[in-house]
């Protein structure tokens, strides 16, 4: 029996998936979603692979996921990363534009979407530093973003650029960058006296 046989294939590629969402710190019921690992499993993954062969250790969250959408719209920093987090998942092809709104192209449990969706954390991590959204923060969006009933995407009027819209509440035009820029322009809050 070797390990590199194709039947073994698909179990390690599940392993991998379950220690980079480790790595993520993604919760338990998270990597359980994704990978169809059961809870003991996932356990022993961490306490053989994340926990003692890091020098820091990963931090395991504990509770219940997070679920409010009112988190993306908390400071205007906030707003433009999420955004450009959702822009991440348009590009890696997690969701997809249509003229009636956005449209879900992931499906749970998918190991390639599992990746990709990791791939997509990553690559806004690397943008961002330090990076204001977890990433059980950034399934929640991804989660939210495709049910459409509380937030959507938008373009900003005056940049082209995209932006979060919060469905449930009245908000400005213009996007997170936008309003981040008139604060730190000329005349601006944060502009030198």
């Amino acid at each position: 029996m070797r390990i590199s046989d194709d039947r073994y294939t698909r179990d390690r590629l599940r392993f991998d998936l379950a220690l980079r969402l480790i790595r993520l710190e993604a919760r338990t019921c998270t990597i359980r979603l994704w990978t169809g690992l059961s809870d003991d499993r996932i356990r022993k993954l961490y306490r053989s692979y994340a926990s003692e062969r890091d020098r820091t250790p990963v931090p395991r969250h504990r509770g219940k996921s997070p679920r409010q959408t009112a988190y993306f719209f908390r400071n205007p920093e906030r707003q433009f990363q999420a955004a450009q987090l959702a822009s991440l998942y348009l590009l890696h092809g997690l969701l997809d534009p249509t003229p009636a709104g956005i449209e879900a192209h992931y499906k749970i449990g998918s190991l390639e979407s599992g990746l990709l969706l990791c791939r997509a954390y990553e690559a806004y991590v690397d943008l961002h530093e330090p990076a204001r959204i977890s990433f059980e923060h950034a399934w929640f969006l991804l989660l939210a973003l495709a049910r459409h009933t509380e937030i959507d995407l938008a373009r900003c009027a005056p940049c082209g650029g995209v932006q979060l819209r919060d469905l449930l509440a009245r908000r400005d035009a213009a996007c997170a960058y936008c309003r981040l820029e008139s604060l730190d322009g000329p005349g601006g809050a944060n502009a030198p006296c």
